[in-house]
């Protein structure tokens, strides 16, 4: 396998922040507007907190909406779902997404966001929907912050429909989805990825691609990311984890593969392993592991070095060295479409060879069908990671 395409992550460190990239929402007033906010911190820790904040709309129906308030304790957001969330200073503004633009009378609009602070946390009191300030009885007031226990709920997501841009990605809970054609230069082909919406956790998503060109060459890797990817985009992932500390990394996948004619191509995990806990864009990986659950025509980078027996499934075991970091791959000895797996089983068993030490730190877990050429879709009808 060769070096994955960097997927462009940039922060800009400026005052006006935009959390999430939508652009261009138009808010329409409605003739009489009167709302409700409730504006929840869901958990606290030590310099970060993650909010909820659920909208009623008490007048006219709203065909758009943008809830407007100020911070008092030098608060700022760094991630929203469910909403476009820029901040300017103390001011910010929460505008609706295309499929929660819509609130009848008595309906609501749930978003919530991820958030930094220093000194205090305060609640603040005032909103503004549209404009209008909000005065009904859905305002908290100042309430206790309550300190982290468990990660935040993870609100519902739509189906995105097909989309077929290299550039394009779906943001789903924890995971995102890029439409990865890292490997795509000088062949011919085409790729699309969807979600089927859901709650988030688990996801349901699914990948199409018609690619040809060189056949030892991999085209393309859409795969649902969780944790690093040259960066951190999405929250609550529970990594990194420290391989020493022997934490359960559990999984359960389940999808369908579609062929027309031959194809070139797997199905399969692959998690990046760094030294440190916290790398950053630049900071290339030292080891990456691949599970292969399903392979038409295709071999891992490297020489095959024996198999062994984990899960209760035989697998091939090959190592290799690609670009700057090494590889090993599992390769399952009959194709399957439906897995539940612990990846730290598969990890312990790279230590015990000594091939990885077990102070490196996982980073990502990430899953999805590497395209070498062939037309096809890989539809995954269930798919979820949980960090123990």
């Amino acid at each position: 396998m060769v070096k994955r395409k960097r997927i462009a992550l940039l922060a800009a460190a400026v005052a006006s922040t935009v959390v999430t990239a939508v652009v261009g929402v138009a808010v329409a007033h409605a003739a009489t507007v009167a709302c409700a906010v409730r504006y929840t911190v869901s958990a606290q820790w030590p310099g970060g907190f993650n909010a909820d904040v659920t909208i009623t709309n008490l007048g006219d129906p709203v065909s758009s909406w943008r809830l407007t308030w100020a911070y008092a304790g030098g608060q700022r957001v760094t991630q929203a779902w469910n909403a476009t969330v820029t901040q300017d200073l103390a001011q910010v503004t929460a505008a609706n997404m295309p499929y929660n633009a819509t609130i009848g009378l008595n309906g609501t609009a749930n978003f919530g966001f991820s958030g930094s602070w220093s000194g205090g946390n305060p609640v603040p009191t005032a909103f503004a929907l549209n404009g209008v300030t909000c005065t009904g009885s859905g305002n908290p007031g100042p309430t206790p912050t309550p300190t982290r226990t468990t990660a935040p709920p993870i609100p519902d997501y739509p189906p995105t429909g097909r989309l077929c841009d290299s550039d394009d990605l779906i943001e789903i809970g924890k995971y995102w989805i890029p439409n990865n054609q890292w490997g795509a230069t000088g062949a011919t082909g085409s790729q699309c990825i969807w979600s089927n919406g859901g709650p988030g956790d688990p996801i349901y998503w699914g990948t199409s691609y018609t690619w040809s060109g060189d056949p030892s060459s991999v085209k393309s890797y859409a795969a649902a990311i969780l944790g690093w990817h040259w960066g951190w985009r999405r929250p609550n992932t529970g990594l990194p984890v420290q391989v020493s500390a022997n934490r359960d990394v559990t999984t359960n996948w389940r999808f369908n593969v579609t062929t027309n004619g031959s194809s070139n191509m797997n199905v399969a995990y692959d998690m990046w392993f760094h030294p440190m806990a916290d790398p950053g864009s630049a900071d290339q990986p030292t080891d990456e592991l691949m599970i292969w659950l399903y392979r038409a025509n295709a071999s891992p980078a490297g020489s095959r070095q024996g198999t062994v027996t984990i899960a209760g499934t035989t697998w091939e075991v090959w190592r290799g060295h690609v670009g700057t970091w090494n590889v090993y791959s599992y390769v399952r000895t009959s194709n399957t479409t439906s897995a539940t797996l612990n990846i730290r089983d598969f990890t312990n068993d790279v230590v015990s060879r000594g091939w990885m030490s077990s102070s490196k730190y996982l980073t990502s877990v990430q899953a999805g069908p590497e395209i070498f050429t062939g037309s096809g879709e890989v539809s995954t009808t269930l798919y979820q990671v949980t960090v123990g």
